[in-house]
Order: structure tokens, then C-alpha cells, then sequence
């Protein structure tokens, strides 16, 4: 059973562990990295592609 809750940027940002404008920045120019839905003028990201795009995209280490 996938999980279809939504997330604010915000806290999309926080689970991926970026900053919110890196949010902004993978959506618009990473191909595969998944896409928010509108809601009025609110973009929200669902839990289960963002979880799915991190296991395939692990955190860099620097």
C-alpha cells in the first residue's frame, strides 16, 4: 500500500534534508525528480514519490 499523503515544500525540504529553494530547483531542471500538485497557490509533493526518488538518489556525502 503506497502512502499518498501530501507535503508542503517546507517539509518536503525537510524530509529530503535540502533547503526549500533546492526543492524548487530539482523540480524544475532534474529530470525524474517528481513533480508538486496545485492546490489554490500551494504546491504540495507526495510522500511516496519523494521517498522513492531519494532511495534512488542517495544523500551526498561532502
Amino acid at each position: 500500500m503506497s502512502d499518498d499523503s501530501l507535503l508542503t515544500t517546507d517539509r518536503a525540504a525537510e524530509r529530503l534534508g535540502v533547503k526549500i529553494e533546492s526543492v524548487y530547483t530539482f523540480a524544475r531542471r532534474l529530470d525524474g525528480f517528481p513533480q508538486p500538485t496545485r492546490i489554490g497557490r500551494t504546491l504540495l509533493w507526495r510522500i511516496h514519490e519523494l521517498d522513492a526518488w531519494r532511495a534512488q538518489h542517495p544523500k551526498r556525502r561532502r
